[in-house]
């Protein structure tokens, strides 16, 4: 005796061995005995053998029309021998009974499992919208293998590219144009990107990196939603400075300026005026809810996506011949000592008499321009020379400053590679949005310029003061700390006022740039309450002491930060790589800089913001000067490899070696947001750490 089973959804047929009132003992064509529960058993036959009962009935169940079977089929419930009789005759054989129960089985759209051998059938309706499902998928699965053709044939059919960077950074896997993409790349043994690049599918690759960006960092777009700025206080009194900026021409968020009153009277006071955007913008109000959302300006080479809506940013930004809010820090100061006797802090409106342009200025105001009176210049502005006085008084107070800090950092600051400035022009001469296809311009500005000096020690005297003041009054605060200046101790963010080893100050907030960064306008709301209500201000501050609130903000604050920094990079990487394609560059002196991944060596251009690998740096050390020959560019993975042709400099002369530690710079990234995630190393020169560049700004 031999019966038929079925088991977690396959149908077995057997030799029974043994039987008893619940269960039999079957074995199998392959000699494999297996135990069986009596209402497993859909059929017992002698004849055929099970083996030939399987095959013959498998191969008359594909003949079996399921529309038909189902207009035969009894209303209610029914077991497959039942539908035999019904369908091939009343005398329905063996063969034709498993066959009825094999296309019964695998049609679950027609027939209802209702128990072992056991169907109903579905609704008209229901079978109707499975049927429709059915073709669709039918035709879904048709739509794929031919786009995947397309794709395999090096064209890309137009929903794919319509979908392109969804599929490459969002993908929805159960899209077709996401499956039409794995089959392709699969057929063919390419990756899905390479795959893409050969068919045509990126147009731009300026389009491809930016398109990236807004996919993860702005998925609704950088326009801002309809908001009334809010108007400062009216009661605010009117300070007794002339106060000026010191910022890059594209600067349009103003945040600091500066005032110097009490020259040649041996106390000087030093005016420290930060735009102050938190004494209208209420904590949890829908404008700052925009802030905290973006949590920073993002900038780029000829672009920028502000924090704020430019509505906001033009009644707080501090332009000359206006009198705006401001939070002012004003540090008394010994002139012939150039110590700081006493500090205070005011809300006011401060008159600003000039935006100072560094890039515009720098060559003018030098050190030998500060030191002596007598050297004028023709092209020097009017008001500018009315400001040497102030600009040399504030350079000799930046270097002592500098020095202190160096003091207790143990080491002086070395900065010996310039910062680069990015400019693009338009063959149209527009301002907006870049597309690629810009003219890119890189010029240098050496870190430590006397302008430069001047603003970053400045704000470093107000984010460590207000620091040390906030910690004092018990209100807390988003500081920035590192504990030691070892290789890989890093700055962190954090509510506690730690010291800051590279900047070489006893605590250090981010508050002098609330018009750009989220946490220094959470950082002014606390400055505020403190100058309004002095030692009750911890009840009166918006964040209270281990408020969970500043730790959800410095968290969401440093993966954005970190997001916009590495896009920075990598698009700075972009026309860095577009500079050498457009000047014809096939050749540059670089510097080896450091072993990369797998034994590779890095180099450094010696007047180009690029790292890349080269071959042949093989035993060469650290500082080695070399001229390299440049490899094909990849404008979509950012990649450069580059050859050693001659080495430069002379092996047994150390003095004529290139730079190779430069501290405080952020070290170029060596390859795109494809190949590898861009690395940005934190910049913890004043420069940067105080103040953040505009230059990327168009």
């Amino acid at each position: 005796m031999h019966a038929l089973f079925e088991d977690s959804g396959k149908f077995f047929a057997g030799r029974i061995l043994s039987e008893a009132e619940s269960s039999a003992q079957v074995e199998l064509d392959s000699g494999k005995r297996v135990k069986v529960k009596a209402a497993h058993l859909l059929l017992k036959f002698d004849k055929p053998a099970p083996a030939e009962l399987l095959a013959q009935g498998q191969a008359l169940a594909e003949s079996i029309d399921l529309p038909l079977a189902w207009e035969f089929a009894p209303e209610g419930e029914f077991g497959f021998a039942e539908l035999a009789r019904e369908y091939f005759s009343e005398q329905a054989t063996l063969t034709e009974q498993a066959a009825a129960l094999f296309r019964l089985y695998e049609a679950p759209h027609y027939f209802r499992r209702a128990g072992k051998g056991r169907f109903k059938k579905a609704p008209a309706e229901i079978l109707q919208q499975a049927l429709a499902a059915i073709e669709k998928k039918k035709a879904q699965l048709a739509q794929i293998a031919d786009w995947a053709a397309q794709l395999g044939r090096g064209e890309c059919p137009a929903p794919v590219r319509e979908q392109l960077y969804k599929i490459l950074f969002r993908p929805d896997k159960n899209a077709p144009e996401y499956k039409a993409v794995v089959e392709a790349s699969r057929a063919t043994h390419t990756a899905p990107l390479a795959l893409l690049q050969k068919a045509g599918a990126i147009d731009s690759s300026y389009q491809f990196h930016w398109k990236r960006f807004l996919l993860d960092n702005f998925p609704k777009g950088t326009g801002f939603p309809q908001l009334t700025a809010p108007q400062p206080p009216a009661d605010l009194p009117l300070a007794d400075v002339q106060a000026f900026s010191i910022d890059d021409s594209q600067t349009t968020e103003i945040d600091d300026a500066l005032s110097v009153s009490g020259l040649g009277s041996g106390t000087v006071t030093l005016g420290i005026h930060i735009a102050a955007p938190g004494l209208a913008i209420e904590p949890g109000s829908a404008l700052d809810q925009v802030g905290r959302q973006r949590l920073s300006t993002v900038y780029m080479p000829g672009y920028k996506v502000t924090m704020l809506p430019d509505a906001v940013v033009q009644i707080y930004t501090l332009d000359e011949g206006r009198a705006n809010p401001a939070v002012s820090l004003y540090c008394t100061i010994d002139e012939a000592t150039l110590a700081i006797t006493a500090t205070e802090t005011r809300l006011e409106r401060v008159p600003v008499v000039a935006n100072l342009r560094h890039d515009q200025l720098d060559h003018i105001v030098t050190e030998a321009w500060l030191a002596d009176p007598g050297l004028e210049d023709e092209n020097t502005p009017q008001r500018l020379s009315g400001l040497r006085n102030q600009l040399s008084f504030l350079y000799q107070l930046a270097q002592k400053l500098k020095a202190g800090r160096e003091v207790v950092r143990g080491k002086p600051e070395n900065f010996s590679r310039p910062d680069y400035n990015f400019k693009l022009v338009s063959e149209t001469g527009g301002k907006g949005e870049p597309d690629g296809s810009e003219t890119v311009h890189i010029s240098t500005r050496q870190r430590g310029a006397p302008l430069d000096l001047i603003v970053a020690e400045a704000a470093i005297v107000a984010n460590s003061t207000w620091g040390e003041w906030l910690a004092s009054l018990g209100v807390p605060g988003i500081y920035r700390s590192q504990a030691s200046m070892a290789p890989g101790v890093k700055v962190r963010m954090g509510t506690k006022a730690l010291p800051h080893a590279g900047m070489g100050v006893k605590s250090y907030t981010w508050a002098t740039s609330p018009l750009r960064r989220y946490v220094d306008l959470v950082n002014q709301w606390q400055i505020i309450a403190c100058a309004r209500h002095g030692k009750t201000a911890a009840l009166a501050a918006p964040f209270k002491p281990k408020d969970a609130e500043l730790f959800s903000i410095i968290s969401s604050f440093d993966a954005a930060y970190s997001a916009y920094n590495g896009y920075q990079a990598g698009m700075e990487r972009f026309w860095t790589l577009k500079y050498l394609e457009q000047n014809g560059i096939t050749e540059l002196d670089a510097t080896v800089f450091k072993e990369g991944p797998g034994g590779s060596f890095l180099v450094r251009a010696d007047t180009l913001p690029l790292v890349f690998p080269v071959l042949g740096a093989q035993n060469l050390p650290r500082g080695a000067r070399l001229r390299v020959k440049l490899g094909a560019v990849d404008e979509i993975t950012l990649d450069l490899h580059g050859t050693v042709l001659a080495r430069l400099d002379d092996p047994l002369d150390p003095s004529d070696d290139g730079p190779v530690d430069d501290e405080g710079a952020e070290d170029e990234a060596v390859a795109g947001p494809i190949a590898i995630a861009v690395d940005v190393n934190e910049a913890e020169s004043p420069a940067a750490e105080a103040a953040p560049a505009d230059a990327a700004a168009p």
